[in-house]
């Protein structure tokens, strides 16, 4: 019998990272039976209750448990800040936590750790615990590769990246403008989040290896740029995506049941599917705006509405559908719901994505852009209108309008508002226009690539075989 490979692995308390690290170990223990693994989660207040759901069906060979809960009261008012600050405060239980897994008291010592590139800060609990460390960008390759890029680009650009003028080439990538980077890291080079993106960047040189969620073929360039990049040491980097969440069982939830049940009464490829994440939300103004634009495109709609904000945040909260949620709706234009009742369906809060994308009646998806979401349209073959709000979002969006051209982009005006004729016109050029065609063949060639990428002998498939090989070689 194989001796048994323990590997910890660590998030950040945000449920898109969680969602997809927990993914990444599931496909890792499917290929290496011999390997457990234990996900340590720093926590906010407490844990989020998406991740807990996911948690209930997990194999018997992935364990998990969350760190003492620092309290939310004790930071500013800002949720990239807030997430930094607890990951930071954790620091001391994760060692604790760590140094027991690594004990021989424990059946299977602890003997590689895999952490989030945001939380970097346990590579050097790793070389102090003398663990094989790695980083697990569940992010595009193009991110992963501006990761890496940063210190380079801080010596390059003397003044603020939105006022750089040049376009930036991040090594393999399309190249960018400046006011194009992630804004909460970029936009003010004096902040506090850009002085903390620069370090964890600094971080990186201490892990032993790098995963990124992306596949060969969709981000070939930027893959080779990377593997070039680490080839000059023995560090590498796997490529092991796409990794998407597998889906609930819908079924049980009310708001699964009602989507599936009304897509399943329209015609093949003719609904847009409107949805921003897991946190994504839209101001009023923009929300009435919506609305109107897609009733005037005519189209049918699919749209997860979430309660509207004064700003482009963040809501790692989200949990369970409730009776009062569907007072949500109230947020909508007077007569709206009575106007499109033929046309769309709006539910509140939640939907089971992978499903609504992977139906035949699915022809287009709204998107905020999070690689996730960007993942799973892909695996569909499932083109995209984009619609980025913050972090990563901006540069995935190029990505998939520019770079893969398998999606098309909505303009906003100068208020930074996408007008509802312009939601109306992107909206009718998707399901309806010329480029559609086009568009439909080149996001079925990359849903084909992805399959590919997952086979049993696939590009990803190898690189994640390769990697718990090393990791299990190096606990012997």
């Amino acid at each position: 019998m194989a001796k048994t490979t323990h590997i910890a692995v660590v998030s950040i308390p945000l449920f898109s990272h969680q969602s997809s690290i927990i993914e990444f170990c599931k496909r890792l223990i499917h290929l290496h039976h011999h390997i457990h693994v234990t996900c340590i989660f720093p926590t906010i207040d407490a844990p989020i209750p998406a991740t807990l759901k996911l948690l209930e069906s997990l194999p018997s060979s992935i364990s998990c448990s969350f760190l003492p809960p620092i309290n939310k009261l004790d930071f500013p008012h800002d949720v990239g800040m807030e997430i930094e600050l607890a990951v930071v405060q954790s620091m001391p239980s994760l060692r604790n936590s760590l140094r027991l897994l690594c004990s021989t008291s424990t059946c299977t010592p602890v003997s590689a750790l895999v952490v989030d590139p945001f939380a970097s800060q346990a590579l050097e609990i790793a070389k102090d615990l003398n663990l094989l460390s790695f980083v697990y960008f569940p992010l595009s390759a193009m991110i992963t590769s501006l990761h890496f890029y940063c210190p380079t680009l801080h010596k390059q650009v003397s003044c603020e990246y939105k006022d750089h003028t040049d376009l930036i080439q991040i090594p393999g990538c399309l190249p960018i403008l400046g006011k194009d980077l992630p804004p909460e890291f970029f936009h003010d080079r004096s902040s506090v989040a850009y002085s903390i993106f620069l370090l964890h960047s600094k971080n990186l040189s201490l892990a032993h290896g790098f995963l990124a969620n992306s596949f060969s073929k969709m981000e070939a360039s930027t893959g080779r740029a990377l593997q070039e990049e680490h080839n000059k040491t023995t560090k590498l980097v796997y490529m092991v995506g796409p990794i998407i969440q597998s889906g609930s069982n819908c079924s049980e939830e009310s708001n699964g049941s009602i989507c599936l049940k009304w897509l399943e009464n329209q015609t093949p490829n003719s609904v847009l599917y409107v949805c921003f994440g897991s946190g994504g939300t839209l101001s009023q103004q923009q929300t009435n705006e919506l609305a109107l634009g897609l009733e005037l495109s005519g189209q049918k709609f699919l749209w997860v509405l979430r309660e509207p904000s004064k700003s482009k945040d963040v809501d790692y909260k989200i949990a369970s559908i409730g009776n009062d949620d569907y007072d949500l709706l109230k947020y909508l234009p007077h007569g709206f719901l009575d106007r499109t009742k033929e046309q769309g369906l709006v539910v509140p809060l939640w939907a089971p994505q992978t499903k609504i994308l992977s139906h035949n009646s699915t022809g287009g998806f709204l998107t905020h852009c999070g690689w996730n979401s960007t993942l799973e349209s892909i695996v569909s073959g499932v083109p995209m209108i984009t619609w980025p709000l913050f972090g990563d979002q901006i540069m995935n969006a190029i990505l998939i309008v520019e770079g893969l051209k398998v999606g098309l982009k909505i303009k906003f005006n100068e208020n930074g508002i996408a007008e509802r004729e312009e939601i109306a016109k992107v909206v009718r050029h998707l399901m309806l226009g010329e480029e559609r065609s086009e568009i439909r063949q080149r996001i079925e060639e990359l849903k084909d690539d992805a399959a590919c990428a997952l086979a049993e002998d696939g590009s990803s498939t190898r690189a994640l075989c390769e990697f718990g090989t090393r990791v299990a070689n190096f606990s012997l």
